[in-house]
């Protein structure tokens, strides 16, 4: 499954793979797998990506349009 998202979140926000994985804590290799869908993203990452982006799992994954949480 490709995360098409996390990669446009990414973008929009003017980031590189690399600049990212520096903020995750995470090697630029291992976040590029996760944009491809060649690795399946861990439940911790998917909660430090929506922290991060201040959206839900629920549409990094593809499972809804809104993109901010309900509060």
């Amino acid at each position: 499954m490709r995360y098409q998202r996390i990669q446009d979140l990414r973008n929009d926000a003017d980031l590189s793979q690399k600049q990212l994985s520096e903020i995750l804590h995470i090697s630029q290799r291992s976040y590029s797998h996760y944009e491809t869908g060649s690795r399946s993203i861990p439940i911790e990452m998917l909660i430090r990506l929506a922290n991060y982006y201040d959206t839900t799992i629920d549409y990094l994954v593809g499972r809804t349009d809104n993109k901010k949480p309900i509060k």
